[in-house]
């Protein structure tokens, strides 16, 4: 009897998880026309420069169904994505078991949470735009090798120092994995029906895995102990990175076509880097201790004030493309001024402030108000992660019927309204058919979200600046992440009455999503 191997085994993995999401019918795709008819979608990738080939690509109908190596790109690139979304959640049920085993007080407790994101989110854009200058193929590898060490050393941690270590250099790993990974779905798959339904399926497991990993999370610590967590995403990093290598395209070489290597913006580097670490520790310190620590204020003023510096750098000129001793700006201040650019983005920070923000609070809602257990809780959020999937499968279609700029503006008010059901919620046993149903199509509304401005974003953006858009597009989310829980989940935590601050964060959580459909709406509404 033949024996399976390794790539066999992952491929059909692959073929399942995208015929599920109803990916199988991903047949747009025809190679440019200096490419064999035995090219793979990466391979096509690599020529693919135009506009022109790109059009070709995604219209001509009688293109061939994906090859088994289409469907092993897809899943490599998904799999990472969903990966790091299992990060952000996994962990946080295991903290009060995970505290007195590795002797960290209650309130060093946050700095489990905090390591990670501290990298994760300040590192991004320069990872995405360095992926873009020097190979995004080299630095996902680089990103998904220094994930599985740092899970490896987290799972085995013995102190608290190594356990912080390993979780600090997890968010490196995935500051790396994440804008080029995107980037190189986005380089991979060209624009239109094709690029949608990637997409669908990138954002359906972004969302899911942060849904798994709250479910996840506490099966895990209560059969095999919190070290089972970290365990968990050793595995996924051991799956993944032997697949990549041999699938993915890699980078042509540097002054191949005489011009000069490209340097990094090191000043624009630095200031954007140093800006974002001090947001996103801001905000992750006033989750637990508010803003009114010095500490909140020294770093929310510092972040502002290079934040500043970054873009009166990006202002000033860089001087030709190819120029020798020019170097690359970190961020073309152009690209910002592309509508779908800003307003896509805008759309993105809210859909991901807002929804963990409701999420949080029902989770207090649904334990303290209606005495739900843990276990009941996480099935709640389970339902919501099934429609998640839905959502993910049916947002291509509403994009092609729509256009994505529609779709972005119907999702958001899909969002907004559907969390508006939940200002009904009382403290009778219908309220958790409610709460159920409610967080559920409001989550669809958010999956579609998702969708459609990864779309906006990317769409029209060359394939030499990806990697850039697809950091802005990463970066936006882990703030958005980050914004949230501290801004509205505090009005639940500290209200007199826990119904009465749920409903609070409920009413404001629907009002600002509502106001960002309208401005989106006219923002990205066609000129004459």
């Amino acid at each position: 009897m033949p024996t399976e191997t390794h790539t066999d085994i992952a491929s059909d993995v692959a073929t399942d998880i995208i015929t599920t999401a109803d990916l199988s019918d991903l047949t747009e795709l025809t190679e440019p026309a200096d490419v064999s008819s035995e090219g793979t979608v990466v391979r096509a990738a690599a020529g693919r420069g135009s506009t022109a080939a790109r059009g070709a690509a995604a219209s001509n109908p009688s293109a061939p169904p994906l090859s088994r190596r289409d469907r092993l790109v897809l899943f490599v690139l998904c799999a990472a994505q969903f990966m790091v979304a299992l990060d952000f959640s996994v962990l946080n049920v295991a903290l009060p078991v995970l505290g007195p085993d590795l002797g960290m007080s209650p309130a060093a407790l946050q700095w489990a949470v905090t390591a990670f994101a501290l990298p994760s989110a300040g590192f991004l854009l320069l990872f995405g735009r360095m992926g873009d200058l020097f190979g995004r193929r080299t630095l996902f590898l680089s990103g998904l090798a220094l994930f599985g060490a740092a899970s490896l050393l987290a799972t085995f941690a013995w102190d608290p120092a190594s356990f912080l270590s390993g979780r600090a250099l997890q968010g490196l790993g995935a500051a790396a994995i994440v804008p080029t990974g995107m980037s190189l779905l986005t380089t991979a798959f060209p624009e239109g029906p094709l690029r949608e339904r990637a997409l669908g399926l990138s954002g359906t497991l972004l969302s899911l895995g942060f849904t798994v990993g709250m479910v996840a999370g506490g099966v895990l610590t209560d059969a095999l102990g919190w070290r089972s967590t970290m365990g968990l995403l050793t595995l996924f990093a051991l799956i993944v990175l032997p697949l990549a290598p041999g699938l993915l395209p890699g980078p042509a070489r540097s002054g191949a076509d005489g011009t000069a290597r490209p340097r990094l913006d090191v000043p624009g580097a630095v200031t954007v880097t140093g800006g974002l670490l001090s947001v996103v520790y801001a905000l992750s310190t006033a989750a637990d201790r508010g803003f009114g620590g010095t500490d909140v204020i020294a770093a929310l003023v510092a972040g502002a004030v290079l934040l500043t510096a970054f873009v009166r750098i990006e202002s000033r000129p860089h001087g030709a493309a190819g120029a020798k001793g020019a170097p690359e700006p970190l961020l073309s201040l152009s690209m910002l001024r592309r509508r779908t650019v800003a307003f896509g983005n805008l759309a993105g920070l809210v859909t991901f402030s807002m929804m963990p923000a409701l999420v949080f609070a029902l989770t207090l809602y649904f334990q303290e108000v209606l005495r739900l257990s843990a276990f009941q809780t996480g099935l709640v959020f389970g339902v919501q992660g099934v429609l998640s999937v839905l959502a993910g499968t049916f947002a291509p279609r509403v994009i092609g019927r729509l256009g994505a700029h529609r779709a972005l503006t119907v999702a958001l008010f899909s969002q907004g309204l559907l969390t508006a059901t939940l200002l009904f919620l009382g403290t009778g046993g219908r309220s958790v058919v409610l709460a159920t149903v409610g967080v559920a199509l409001a989550s669809m509304g958010h999956l579609g979200v998702i969708v459609a401005y990864g779309v906006t974003v990317t769409s029209g953006v060359p394939d030499d600046q990806q990697g850039l858009a697809s950091g802005l597009v990463t970066s936006t989310q882990q703030i958005g992440i980050t914004l949230g829980i501290p801004l509205l989940g505090v009005l639940a935590t500290t209200a007199p009455d826990l119904s009465v601050g749920v409903h609070t964060v409920v009413g404001l959580d629907a009002a600002v999503v509502l106001a960002a459909g309208v401005l989106v709406g006219l923002g990205l509404r066609r000129r004459g």
